[in-house]
């Protein structure tokens, strides 16, 4: 909090994961413990931001509830809603994760497991009035994620079939233009047919290799030919991207996602990472 107040960033998104070691890279911060969240610890996080005049843009927990084990889904849907329920405390609207997906199987497959775990946690989202943004990241970048990847929100064909089997206007996305990048869809279309959708933006870029591509193929590995950037370092159409966030006229979080390994040396790279980004991205947004 101190270091976005002093840099001047107006909100954070905080990572729920539960206490433990991360798993995969990006993951496993525990910046708020939901188990067990108190009224008193919310208020002990109000304090605090009060105290440096920086908001919350949301909780975010990105694990795989529709994994092939139902014990370890489980696990993961309760966090879900334990960070659903932190949220209400907080004030929030928003908490964000991915849908998953078990990648051995066919989406249609998929698509009846998803029927079984996820009304339930949209349920307890609406009761708790808190909006649950779905990140169309795929989860698919190297072979432990082969070959359907651990997240199968990543297209408008699936989240037309995500939106139709649960209507609720608390189930949404947390979109993240990198994405589209890599997978060569042009996101600017998405954020216009999906306007009522979008609850939250993550900006991080991405540069596809084509001189790799070419060698390798759209069927290999994707982080064999793209790699992630800060934002303005790759190949997303930031112009046209905040040109149709303001005609849906979005109004919501646009925080920074830092993936860029070429600022990952040290916590002075990594400041200098979230600085440059915010720099860029003034002039879209910037106040």
């Amino acid at each position: 909090m101190k270091f976005a107040a002093e840099n001047g960033f107006e909100c954070v998104e905080v990572m729920c994961w539960p206490k433990g070691k991360a798993e995969r890279r990006y993951a496993g911060v525990t910046h708020i413990d939901v188990k067990d969240f108190s009224d008193a610890d919310a208020r002990k996080i109000k304090a605090l931001l009060k105290k440096y005049g920086v908001e919350l843009s949301g909780l975010g927990y990105y694990p795989n509830p529709l994994c092939a084990d139902p014990r370890e889904a489980e696990v993961y849907i309760e966090q879900i809603k334990r960070m659903i329920s932190a949220a209400q405390k907080l004030g929030l609207s928003n908490a964000n994760t991915f849908v998953g997906r078990d990648r051995a199987r066919s989406l249609d497959d998929n698509w009846k497991v998803f029927d079984q775990r996820w009304p339930g946690i949209i349920e307890h989202a609406e009761k708790c009035g808190v909006k649950v943004g779905i990140e169309n990241c795929p989860m698919f970048f190297t072979n432990d994620e082969w070959p359907g990847g651990k997240n199968m929100a990543i297209s408008p064909k699936i989240w037309r079939e995500m939106f139709r089997r649960i209507p609720s206007p608390n189930f949404g996305l947390n979109y993240d233009p990198s994405h589209a990048v890599w997978q060569f869809m042009h996101s600017p279309n998405h954020i216009r047919e999906f306007a009522d959708r979008i609850f939250h933006v993550h900006a991080k870029d991405a540069r596809v290799r084509h001189e790799t591509l070419d060698d390798v193929g759209i069927l290999a590995n994707p982080l064999e030919f793209h790699t992630p950037k800060l934002p303005g370092l790759g190949d997303a159409p930031w112009t046209e991207f905040f040109a149709a966030l303001t005609d849906i006229r979005y109004n919501g979080a646009v925080c920074i996602e830092v993936e860029d390994r070429a600022y990952e040396g040290s916590l002075e790279d990594r400041q200098l990472a979230l600085r440059q980004s915010r720099r860029f991205l003034e002039n879209f947004c910037g106040k």
